[in-house]
């Protein structure tokens, strides 16, 4: 509980927080203006909320002190209130205002030494969007502040696309974006900021901070995945797996757990150690099955991790294993039937496939096989031919399994 606070010393608190957020602009230092705007990382009970409860008409003394300010600090003061009271739709709407007034003053000021407050705002709006979400579909009504967070992003993005030196900003707003449009599922929405930050000519992609790039490169590299185009994916991922601090291991599993998804479909098996480092042990069975040719161990595997397959939105890709699961399945029948019978090791009959199916409690007539087996061969997964009467696949003597290199089945 905190301690009883006189409005005098309210008063002394406010004008003090109101003062170095005053000549932080006068001065044009972007950090310290940065820090006073942070909202949401701020504990419960400070020395500003506490004399904010004790000094209620803070309001109009931020108008009255600062008026070419007034814009910008009474609704500033009311999120930072709002906020420390934990009701935080409140919080959301009089951040907002306080973001559109500062946005006003960001696009009149010529040189970009407010960029790292505009980001700060950038941030907060979308975390107090998210906690304002949350509280109202507790009580029942509408979550709509994160959708209200990133159309006020959109109008951010816009002052930072332009010529000049605040376009080194975008990338950090453009990857906000995402994270509101991933969080809603409104993935789509991502293409228009795409299509702007890699064909605009304002944009140098490698003048922007490396952070923002690997964040970029890693939520690209997630549409990709999504799109299934595994091997634009595979660049982006691991661009943002090269190029991401080595400190952050929190941030380096993260792209991991899309990126290996990405390597197993165009044939590239993790080590295990590397699961065991960054506690992604949900892809081992995965690896062993297609090692192994285990179809049922690659079943199993993706019947367990199902609710975080599906979360991460991988299971299909994962799914879409099981054909190169059958490559190496009859890749292992060809190998032990070189070893018993060499002269006929190219001639694999359609009822061995049945046996071992069947030995792994898959069950499977031969007619299933076969349109398995035309599948590989269409694929070039298995180079061969089929003597249809004789129920019996026939492997060509010259690399009979070609192998991916790289390449998405």
């Amino acid at each position: 509980m905190a301690a009883y606070l006189s409005m005098g010393e309210g008063h002394r608190r406010i004008a003090d927080y109101l003062s170095r957020v005053a000549d932080s602009v006068s001065s044009s230092d972007g950090a310290a203006l940065a820090s006073l705007l942070a909202v949401s990382s701020a504990p419960a009970s400070t020395p500003l909320s506490d004399a904010l409860s004790a000094f209620p008409d803070f309001p109009r003394l931020a108008a009255d002190r600062y008026p070419h300010l007034s814009d910008l600090l009474p609704p500033l003061l009311r999120a930072i209130h709002s906020h420390s009271l934990r009701r935080f739709a409140d919080a959301y709407s009089s951040f907002e205002k306080a973001a559109n007034a500062f946005l006003q003053e960001f696009r009149n000021w010529e040189t970009p030494w407010a960029m790292e407050a505009m980001h700060t705002v950038a941030l907060e709006i979308r975390l107090l969007a998210e906690k304002a979400d949350r509280e109202l579909a507790t009580s029942g009504k509408n979550p709509d502040k994160l959708q209200a967070a990133g159309s006020f992003l959109m109008k951010v993005f816009g002052a930072l696309a332009v010529k000049g030196p605040k376009r080194i900003g975008a990338l950090y707003v453009t990857c906000q974006l995402f994270k509101i449009y991933f969080r809603l599922g409104t993935v789509h929405l991502c293409r228009s900021v795409i299509r702007s930050i890699e064909t605009a000519r304002n944009f140098d992609f490698e003048d922007f901070p490396v952070k923002d790039k690997v964040t970029y490169m890693y939520y690209t590299g997630r549409l990709e995945v999504f799109n299934e185009n595994f091997l634009v994916a595979d660049q982006k991922l691991t661009y943002a797996l090269v190029h991401c601090n080595p400190q952050y291991e929190s941030n380096l599993r993260r792209i991991l757990k899309f990126l290996i998804p990405v390597k197993l479909s165009i044939g590239v098996l993790p080590r295990i150690t590397l699961l065991e480092r960054y506690n992604l042990l949900e892809y081992a069975d995965v690896v062993t099955s297609l090692k192994r040719g285990d179809l049922r161990l690659l079943r199993q595997a993706l019947e367990r991790h199902e609710d975080q397959f599906l979360k991460s939105g991988v299971y299909l890709v994962l799914e879409k294993l099981e054909i190169q699961v059958y490559q190496r399945l009859v890749k292992k029948i060809h190998i032990i039937q070189r070893l018993k019978e060499p002269a006929k090791a190219h001639q694999i009959k359609l009822e061995v496939v049945v046996k071992a199916l069947k030995w792994l409690e898959i069950d499977m007539d031969v007619d299933e096989v076969e349109c398995i087996m035309a599948c590989l061969i269409y694929k070039n997964l298995i180079k061969g031919y089929f003597a249809h009467k004789s129920k019996v696949l026939v492997l060509s003597k010259q690399d009979p399994f070609p192998k991916l290199n790289g390449k998405p089945v």
